[in-house]
């Protein structure tokens, strides 16, 4: 008992202990990168370490995920016109030079990397504007119970049998303007399914029943925006459930503000207006450990150790630490024990000591980065967009362990299930394994 409540005093997360044979959601299954793997790999090339390699068609960022012998990872196919579409500056709705979008939720054999379901869910004529840089099929899949909860923002949420593929319910009536496209991802509470929609013209939250897609609360965000830019307004972050004091929080970063509220209600227990205003593209879950949670604003970039003590509106005075050096807007945070891992999408990787801020070491990796980090074995996995993985010791003195280099680069987030490797690129998935 004196176990358990010093576990929730802390304010660790509200999920399952790592599992080696699964991987069911973005982030893992403790929602945090981190993998109970004892002897991952950390050497491989196009000819090394891959136990199998298959294509994937049409354009994807999610990640990729896994349960029961089977990876699931959802892509679109796009038709697209020949004019050129500028990139919009005001609300919309706007159209892009996609002209036809069909959404997909693809699932291959672990140990084979045959595809067993390639299962067309819907499809959307002159789609919403998604800008290049992201796609229509950026948010990564939830797995639980046999079911595949496949999301693609307000373009559509599907249910799917993981078994036979067979499409159980779908809800195409959850609307927001993305500005730049989807890209939270779904998570799974209990018996529901939880979304954020963090749009130009709309911002809520809503939890879904995960059995019939029925709607079981929506709760506005009702966030005060000092402009009306839609990129300052949008945000693609992904849910994170903790548990502070005994109580489970439901903390899910936007623009402007990070809100938390009881997932079983959906009731504010606390916001925390940012220290910058006027911040885009927070994509970042937090993650939590030491009575604190961990927040990035978006850009311009800022870390923020957040209290757990704080209830209502919480104040600056809360903020245990905060730095702008290096902090990502697109790769999540990696905390591992007493240290917090991050790399900026510039490439500049950081070990800061996670109870002070005091920085343990920073150095800078050639490329750009969108995937986040992955963490097993106390090694850590850095994945860029030209398809180079560098693998450093998760430890207070900066190590490279090995460099890695695939033929396509990287926006989806490695999963690590048993000692293989999991990875998404723009064309392929992989299994890799073996030292």
């Amino acid at each position: 008992m004196r176990f358990a409540l010093a576990v929730a005093a802390a304010g660790l997360a509200l999920a399952p202990a790592p599992s080696s044979d699964r991987w069911p959601a973005f982030r893992g299954p403790t929602a945090d990168g981190l993998s109970d793997a004892k002897n991952p790999p950390t050497t491989w090339s196009e000819k090394k370490n891959v136990v199998w390699k298959t294509p994937v068609h049409g354009k994807g960022w999610a990640s990729p995920v896994v349960a029961d012998g089977k990876v699931w990872v959802t892509t679109a196919d796009e038709v697209r016109g020949n004019e050129k579409v500028k990139v919009p500056t005001t609300g919309g709705p706007h159209k892009g030079a996609v002209k036809h979008v069909t959404f997909f939720a693809v699932c291959v054999d672990l140990a084979t990397g045959k595809v067993v379901h390639d299962v067309k869910l819907g499809e959307e004529n002159d789609p919403a504007f998604c800008h290049d840089f992201n796609s229509y099929a950026s948010p990564t899949p939830a797995l639980d119970s046999g079911k595949v909860y496949a999301h693609f923002g307000s373009h559509g949420t599907w249910c799917l049998d993981a078994a036979t593929g067979k499409v159980l319910w779908e809800r195409k009536d959850l609307k927001c303007d993305h500005f730049r496209g989807p890209g939270s991802s779904p998570i799974v509470y209990g018996d529901w399914v939880l979304l954020i929609f963090d749009g130009f013209d709309q911002q809520y939250v809503i939890a879904l029943d995960k059995n019939t897609g029925s709607t079981v609360w929506r709760q506005e965000r009702n966030i005060r925006y000092g402009t009306d830019n839609g990129d300052y307004k949008k945000a693609y972050a992904t849910p994170r459930l903790l548990t502070v004091n005994g109580k489970a929080q439901l903390v899910c970063p936007s623009a402007e503000a990070t809100i938390a509220y009881d997932p079983k209600t959906g009731a504010e227990l606390w916001r925390f207006h940012h220290l910058k205003k006027n911040t885009m593209n927070v994509a970042a879950p937090p993650v939590a450990g030491h009575g604190l949670t961990y927040l990035v604003s978006g850009h311009p970039a800022q870390l923020m150790a957040l209290k757990q003590t704080a209830s209502g509106t919480v104040g600056k005075d809360a903020v245990a630490w905060e730095t702008d050096k290096g902090v990502p807007t697109r790769p999540s945070l990696l905390l591992v024990k007493d240290n917090l891992f991050m790399v900026s999408d510039g490439g500049v990787v950081t070990c800061l000591d996670a109870k002070t801020g005091k920085q343990h070491w920073t150095e800078r990796l050639n490329g750009q980065y969108t995937a986040s980090p992955v963490c097993a074995a106390g090694l850590i996995y850095l994945c860029n967009e030209a398809g180079k993985t560098t693998v450093i010791r998760a430890s207070t003195d900066y190590e490279v362990v090995a460099t890695n280099d695939l033929d396509a680069g990287f926006m989806a987030s490695p999963a690590v299930v048993g000692d293989t490797l999991i990875l998404r690129t723009k064309t392929h998935l992989y299994a890799i394994a073996g030292r």
